[in-house]
């Protein structure tokens, strides 16, 4: 390495990985097309909910408060649901990254997948990596206008899509897309589409790894949820040191034969991991070649170790397995190993699966407690009750003392029906109680609620003169609601105010 010192203000370089094809770079592109999938094409999925209901299968609905999911509905007062998700998204994430790294920013990260889509579309119009590199670096010119203005033109059109489908989540996605085409629609969702196109343009076009290394904060996070038994991508040094450009070992090499899968020593030493090069003798596997370098997303190369910029995407794995089967060497020079596996390996010994590595206590404490918030979620959602009611006594005044002597109290109920049909619901007093129940605009105590909506109600107890909840402070009540189609009840307690509140 030069000791020339180096300018902090250079202008970025910016990378060009080349195409691979391998194992990985397959499974990255089935993730991608079935998480763009999933994105792009759920908000015009229906569901049919009954009359005056949304048939949108997933939909956002803020102006009713609702949260639609196919049959799942969520209330305001209900997010307890989408918060037991975001916690069961963070442990998932937690147990992700102890069992594997970053498998997650490899794969499936919004900022990976669209950052791979716009890498698509640039070799498609510019080329593989030579040829791009060849363009960036020369001098502006009709056919460089007429390819970068093709290359950028498709990444807008790819932004202004995903800005378009993020928005039909929140309102009926058919209904939206001809407001949109008619520029009849609320100016939110002009607004909304021009900061997700531009921020997808920029992010996924020009900044790329640098969101991952300087603006997201997970990297510097994962330390704490890895350890020297965590499986990431990593060199096995023992095996590819000393590198040589058309190097190959021979059947009389001293170095000591590994297995074709399995850990490595570290070139950042880690507490009770010894370094196992010191002893190798003879040319190693690594041929000096870079193609591990060349297709990486980030431009890090991954011989010099374990680095934040490292997302786990394994292309590079791809790339070196290609070189030793063309050299004829064993693939696994590069691979998903765990660090603490490289003395054994470099001594000759056997390879630990990966499943042995992913059942150490920590992963199965994580999985445990993904599986118990998942579980207490489920519950809950199939025994919550279909019929809800609150209670608020009225506090001015506390009670009123009519002409005969009786006492009555008020009070606003909010009542919920949560079915997807218009219920009447009765209203009553609890049977130990000799109040009389009233229901403010209503003919007795029978309330018609509509179909998946709350009805606030002005009640009304009347406790007759001389009676125990006439003449006492805060007597308990319970008031109770029934669904007269399906007998299902609900019930609060509060309080009856009497005479002696004064």
């Amino acid at each position: 390495m030069s000791d020339a010192p180096q300018n902090l203000y250079a202008a970025r370089v910016p990378i060009f990985p080349r195409r691979v094809s391998g194992y990985f770079r397959r499974l990255k592109w089935w993730i991608m097309a079935i998480t763009l999938a999933i994105y792009y094409l759920t908000p015009w999925l229906r569901w049919d909910r009954g009359p005056n209901l949304p048939d949108q299968a997933v939909l956002v609905d803020m102006a009713n408060r609702r949260f639609y999911v196919f049959w799942i509905e969520i209330w305001p007062h209900e997010f307890y649901f989408v918060a037991g998700l975001l916690v069961m998204a963070g442990v998932g994430l937690f147990l992700f990254t102890a069992m594997l790294g970053r498998v997650w920013c490899g794969y499936a990260c919004p900022q990976t997948v669209w950052t791979d889509l716009f890498l698509v579309i640039e070799r498609w119009v510019q080329g593989d990596r030579n040829a791009r590199m060849r363009l960036h670096q020369a001098p502006w010119t009709v056919r460089k206008i007429r390819l970068m203005g093709t290359t950028w033109t498709l990444w807008l059109i790819v932004a202004m899509a995903t800005g378009g489908a993020w928005v039909f989540y929140f309102t009926d996605a058919p209904e939206l897309a001809r407001q949109l085409v008619t520029l009849s629609a609320p100016p939110i969702a002009y607004v909304t589409i021009a900061i997700l196109t531009a921020t997808t343009f920029v992010f996924g076009g020009f900044m790329r790894e640098q969101i991952c290394i300087y603006m997201c904060p997970w990297p510097r996070i994962q330390g704490a949820m890895m350890d020297p038994g965590t499986l990431t991508v990593a060199y096995r040094d023992w095996r590819g040191e000393p590198r040589g450009r058309g190097l190959r070992r021979q059947a009389a090499d001293l170095r000591v034969a590994g297995p074709q899968i399995g850990g490595r020593a570290p070139l950042i030493p880690m507490p009770g991991v010894p370094d196992t090069t010191t002893n190798v003798q003879g040319p190693g596997d690594c041929v000096d070649c870079n193609a591990c370098v060349n297709v990486c997303p980030m431009g890090i190369d991954i011989r010099d170790g374990q680095q934040m910029a490292c997302i786990t995407c394994a292309l590079c794995i791809d790339a070196c397995d290609q070189v030793m089967e063309k050299i004829g060497r064993p693939r696994g020079l590069i691979d998903y190993l765990a660090l603490s596996d490289a003395p054994r390996e470099a001594a000759g010994g056997a390879h630990i699966p990966a499943w042995k590595h992913a059942l150490k206590p920590r992963n199965l404490i994580y999985l445990a407690i993904w599986l118990a918030i998942g579980a207490a979620l489920v519950s809950a959602l199939f025994i919550r009750p279909q019929i809800e009611l609150t209670v608020a006594p009225v506090r001015n005044p506390t009670f009123v003392t009519l002409s005969d002597g009786s006492v009555r109290n008020a009070y606003d109920v909010r009542l919920r029906n949560k079915h997807h049909d218009a219920r009447v619901f009765n209203l009553q007093a609890g049977a130990d109680s000799t109040a009389a129940l009233q229901v403010e605009g209503h003919d007795g105590a029978n309330v018609t609620v509509p179909a998946d909506a709350q009805m606030k109600v002005r009640l009304y107890l009347t406790a007759p003169a001389g009676s125990a909840p006439a003449a006492s402070d805060n007597s308990p009540v319970r008031i109770w609601v029934e669904d007269t189609v399906s007998g299902e009840r609900a019930h609060v307690d509060s309080t009856f105010n009497g005479k002696d509140s004064q």
